[in-house]
């Protein structure tokens, strides 16, 4: 008899957007004359920018000549696009090539990085927190039951509005440590100093974080660090990972990395040290093959001078969205927080977050994310993404109704 593994029974419900998409496609069955704007999912809109095209192009045209055709590449990536990396977005953090791994999304590192690790440990998720973190656990069996709407067995950081969604070390053991930032879904970004404060709780407890720094093309305020690796002896403890999606308008193209330092460690249960790099290529080489060369190839080309301005262009862009979001809102009486360093809003309201998706979707036509969705301390907010355009940013903005 074929069995299940029980711990997908444990799981609360499907995925929060799957959910999302279900009630937008039954209004629009409903309503099919209502203009819909989406403004919900993270998923970028402007198309890939002419430098990579051309890249793209002349990494196909290569795989059609005999003599520069590619067949299986390092599963690692490339070395002219790792090298790329570690000079590049590494500036001044000492990170080598070999350190960085590339793949086909952060979404899927995220998940797939928690298989390197025991089930026996105390594991500690922001709260609200990006659903893949806790789902990935949830199906790893390191969590118990879905009991008044947390996982036994996690410990949630809260992020709440008094602490400026910035979680605190708690004064209790972890072993494993979820940050992300600028932060999905809250859009709040971390100082030099938070970050540092989470270093050194990592450090004296032998804790590994695992930093998502997805969103750090955003980034425009010089003092914030746009890696955890800034922070000295993070390398000791932390991995970082990147996405080319909202930095390149990667989503559909699909391309991300990385990074895990040869400083940082792992424990055996006897108290012996390991390399976490070499776990993670282990596992890399043996269940990956690979981004395509074509959009490695890509990828590498937002490395160049043109292809710097043009991503710089279209983070731009959506940077204008996110500050007009956030300004109309805050000028009709919402509370936010996010859209400078990010392209998300947190928008808290009066209505519970699923009764205000509702009414946003019923009455405006206007797709958000309840932010009950991405955990206990979501409730009563709202998450609002700036990847559209500019005019349909405008158009929801007139319709979106008075706090």
């Amino acid at each position: 008899m074929i069995r299940i593994n029980e711990n997908y029974l444990k799981l609360a419900s499907s995925y929060l957007f799957s959910d999302i998409a279900k009630r937008v496609s039954a209004f629009q069955e409903a309503n099919p004359s209502r203009e819909v704007i989406r403004l919900g999912i993270g998923d970028v809109t402007l198309p890939l920018s002419p430098s990579v095209i051309r890249a793209f192009h002349e990494g196909v045209d290569e795989m059609a000549q005999k003599s520069t055709f590619k067949g299986y590449g390092p599963e690692q990536g490339y070395e002219f696009l790792r090298n790329a990396i570690a000079e590049n977005d590494f500036a001044g953090c000492d990170i080598k090539p070999s350190e960085v791994f590339v793949s086909d999304g952060s979404k899927c590192d995220t998940g797939n990085i928690q298989e390197l690790f025991s089930n026996q440990l105390k594991i500690g998720v922001p709260d609200p927190v990006y659903p893949v973190y806790v789902d990935t656990n949830v199906m790893a069996g390191r969590t118990g039951n879905f009991i008044n709407g947390r996982y036994e067995g996690l410990y949630y950081l809260e992020s709440t509005e008094s602490n400026g969604f910035i979680p605190t070390p708690p004064d209790h053991d972890l072993d494993l440590i979820y940050l992300c930032f600028p932060n999905n879904p809250t859009g709040a970004t971390a100082t030099r100093e938070q970050l540092a404060a989470w270093v050194e709780y990592a450090r004296t407890h032998k804790a590994l974080i695992l930093f998502d720094a997805a969103y750090v093309a955003f980034i425009r305020d010089p003092n914030l660090p746009k890696s955890i690796f800034e922070i000295p002896g993070a390398k000791e403890v932390a991995l970082e990972f990147r996405s080319y999606s909202k930095t390149a308008g990667f989503t559909g193209t699909r391309c991300a990395y990385t990074v895990i330092p040869d400083e940082c460690r792992v424990y055996d249960e006897n108290g012996n040290a390991h390399k976490l790099n070499q776990f993670w290529n282990r596992r890399h080489t043996t269940k990956f093959n690979g981004v395509s060369y074509p959009v490695q190839k890509a990828a590498a080309s937002i490395y160049t001078e043109e292809g710097a301005r043009e991503v710089k262009t279209l983070v731009d862009y959506y940077l204008v969205n996110a500050k007009l979001i956030r300004e109309s809102l805050t000028a009709v009486g919402y509370s936010c927080t996010g859209g400078d360093n990010s392209p998300y809003i947190w928008v808290k309201s009066s209505r519970p977050s699923w009764d205000f998706f509702d009414y946003l979707l019923n009455n405006a036509g206007i797709v958000c994310t309840p932010g009950a969705g991405f955990g206990r301390c979501g409730e009563g907010y709202i998450r609002i993404s700036a990847f559209n355009s500019l005019e349909n940013v405008k158009k929801a903005m007139e319709r979106f109704p008075k706090e």
